[in-house]
């Protein structure tokens, strides 16, 4: 019994490491439209939505467009926004009703 303590702490770790990269966005910081925010691909642990917000106070702004994704990895990920003047907007996946990633983008021309 005592052997295998370690080989259980080790699968733990390991497991919660997992767990908790299992959302994620794999997106760039930069985006060159202002109406279409390419996000690449998005990991999600269930079925979940991404949703971009204005962000140009620095805070969680209007809903600009939302997509919905599935469990695993969805590649290719694309959201239609409104057409905003705002050069910062915010990526939230959202899983379950919680966010459990959220990225800062800025929007260039």
């Amino acid at each position: 019994m005592i052997r295998i303590l370690p080989f259980i702490a080790a699968a733990l770790v390991a497991t919660a490491g997992a767990a908790s990269a299992s959302n994620t966005f794999g997106l760039g910081q930069v985006q060159s439209s202002q109406t279409l925010i390419r996000l690449g691909t998005v990991v999600a642990q269930d079925v979940g939505t991404v949703a971009i917000y204005d962000y140009r106070t620095g805070q969680e702004g209007g809903l600009l467009g939302a997509t919905t994704v599935r469990a695993g990895a969805n590649t290719d990920v694309k959201v239609s926004i409104r057409p905003t003047s705002t050069r910062n907007v915010l990526a939230v996946l959202t899983v379950d009703g919680q966010p459990v990633a959220r990225q800062i983008l800025r929007i260039e021309d």
